[in-house]
């Protein structure tokens, strides 16, 4: 069939060639690398949450011993699982016990990498069963309620503090949105932790956290009973904690997410090695989530001109 642009097919194959060769690159080092918000990330999966008497996240605290261990290639699942052998400790407890100084995690007692897999993934099937079901979930009150007309309409609330979103929220829904975005604070994206609880200022935005995707969820699902469509829940999963964000969405049942690396790299200068790792983490659980993945371009749209950056556009 003939190009309607009249465009150069080989010109077209060679581009794809050329662009299949360098994601095949990208894959192969992502497969041979982490980073420290991965390894968070994996934490939270095992059950860490909750902060220290500095407010520091423990996966955090978790993570940062591993590393001043100099463990972070093995993995947190190895450390952590390796602690729980040795302990007879669940994760959480370990990292209370990290963050009050009672335990080195690095410099325990090796376990055999059999007994530790096989002690971890009692704890990740029991996630992913969480996740899974969520998903169901999502599915039902689709199937029961029904949903708005495509295209969607997208709403964004933005008011720092995440009970006043809510009353515009659901506002929104009762108006006709399909799709409540909850526009992260300014900076956020920089932050190297995800700030604990539910929270009440913000700078352009409302922080995302577990709790705030929580009680977002649980306000759209009451006004979708209430109008009789499911409303869709949307948030940011860019920056530095970009694969934590997703499996707090995954867990608190969030419907999309703005997951974007080249955005990082592009506006925000992130060490592009480090987020295209944490993307490639972050869609996966995304994708097991059945969360839809929204990028970037209407940022850069929106942030740039059009016609002088459209090679970033392109770029993306």
């Amino acid at each position: 069939m003939l190009s309607k642009l009249n465009l150069d097919q080989k010109l077209i194959d060679s581009s794809r060639n050329a662009a299949n060769k360098i994601a095949e690159d990208v894959q192969a080092f992502i497969d041979e690398h982490t980073t420290t918000a991965t390894e968070r990330t994996v934490a939270r999966l095992l059950g860490i949450d909750g902060v220290d008497e500095i407010d520091k996240p423990l996966p955090n605290v978790v993570i940062d011993n591993i590393v001043e261990g100099g463990g972070l290639e093995q993995g947190a699942a190895y450390w952590i699982g390796n602690a729980m052998i040795h302990t007879g400790d669940s994760p959480q407890v370990i990292a209370e016990k990290v963050s009050r100084g009672e335990i080195d995690i690095t410099r325990l007692p090796a376990a055999s990498e059999e007994e530790i897999k096989a002690e971890i993934s009692k704890i990740a099937k029991k996630t992913t069963e969480i996740i899974k079901e969520k998903r169901k979930e999502r599915d039902k009150l689709i199937a029961t309620l029904g949903e708005g007309k495509q295209p969607y309409i997208y709403v964004i609330v933005a008011t720092g503090n995440i009970y006043e979103d809510i009353i515009q929220a659901q506002a929104a829904a009762r108006q006709g949105a399909d799709i409540i975005a909850v526009i992260r604070t300014t900076g956020q994206s920089l932050l190297d932790y995800v700030p604990y609880g539910a929270t009440t200022e913000g700078f352009g935005g409302t922080y995302a956290t577990q709790e705030n995707f929580k009680l977002m969820r649980k306000a759209l699902d009451e006004v979708g009973e209430e109008v009789g469509r499911y409303i869709r829940l949307c948030n940011y999963c860019s920056g530095l904690c970009m694969p934590e964000i997703a499996a707090m969405g995954a867990v608190e049942r969030l419907d999309m997410m703005l997951n974007d690396a080249l955005y990082g790299i592009l506006f925000r200068d992130i060490n592009m090695q480090r987020t295209l790792v944490d993307q490639y983490f972050s869609r996966v659980i995304n994708g097991y989530a059945g969360i839809i993945i929204n990028t970037g371009e209407d940022n850069y749209l929106t942030t740039d001109d059009a016609v002088e950056a459209a090679h970033t556009v392109l770029a993306s």
